[in-house]
């Protein structure tokens, strides 16, 4: 038994210590350059269309949101006529 838990401990840090990692392209300097050119975006636009739909997806939800609060206040204020 225990000679099989070795066996099973010296396998499995044999796997991971010689598993091949992956290498990862280091985009940092792309980025910053992206983020401090002088286009006149604000900076929460400059990441392209994919900010864009955030934001105004942000703005809507926050619009809709409000507005459904206001109702609610407006609603729990006003007593209902039996």
């Amino acid at each position: 038994m225990y000679r099989q838990l070795m066996g099973l401990q010296q396998l499995s840090r044999r796997t991971f210590a010689s598993s091949a990692r992956r290498q990862i392209e280091n985009t940092v300097k792309e980025k910053q350059k992206l983020f401090q050119e002088d286009n006149g975006l604000p900076i929460h636009l400059k990441g392209g269309s994919k900010d864009a739909l955030l934001y105004r997806a942000t703005i809507t939800l926050t619009v809709f949101g409000a507005a459904y609060v206001v109702y609610e206040l407006f609603s729990a204020a006003m007593p209902k006529k039996t």
